[in-house]
């Protein structure tokens, strides 16, 4: 069984520690415990790991935020993943920092990312990781505020946050999706 799971994000080294990373953050903190390198190749940097039977794709796609859905339906069509094997970790401003939440389906909430994955698989119907980001901005700032970095305390605090995404991918792939929503929803 295939599973496809994709950290948004945008690619250059000048977004490397801002909010909307945090699913590259996820997937590179993944690469690393796992011992993987990712791999430039189509629409996206990919590598790929074997658990319990069920090869899991990892992406981060190269399309920058607003075309994310490009680099999704290229892959889920290349490998053959069924949407329910689908996972998106996304950086989500209605949840406070820290907070990481699973959820089936829902709409983008504004977020371009998932707006364009929405746009490319016609439909709001896929499984996300929502990893909350705050909001402590000023109204009217958003855009600035999610491509800002972290501060230094929430930098801190980012590894307990991206070692806490682990459980929820591996069981997400092993359990589907109600057990880990079960076991892990805060």
């Amino acid at each position: 069984m295939n599973y496809l799971i994709v950290g948004l994000g945008n690619i250059g080294p000048e977004y490397l520690f801002t909010r909307h990373n945090i699913g590259f953050m996820a997937l590179d903190y993944l690469a690393k415990i796992k011992e993987l390198k990712f791999a430039p190749d189509r629409y996206a940097s990919q590598c790929s790991y074997k658990l319990k039977g069920h090869q899991i794709h990892l992406i981060k796609p190269n399309t920058y935020m607003n075309l994310s859905g490009k680099a999704v339906n290229y892959w889920m069509q290349h490998l053959k993943v069924p949407k329910e094997n689908l996972l998106i970790l996304v950086d989500d401003l209605a949840l406070p920092f820290e907070t990481l939440r699973l959820k089936p389906k829902g709409s983008s909430g504004g977020h371009n990312g998932l707006k364009s994955i929405e746009a490319s698989l016609q439909s709001s119907e896929y499984p996300r990781l929502r990893m909350g980001i705050g909001d402590n901005f000023p109204k009217g700032r958003q855009a600035d505020y999610v491509l800002s970095n972290f501060s230094e305390e929430e930098l801190g605090l980012i590894p307990e946050v991206l070692e806490r995404s682990l459980p929820f991918i591996e069981t997400f792939c092993l359990e589907g999706i109600q057990q880990t929503m079960n076991k892990y929803n805060q």
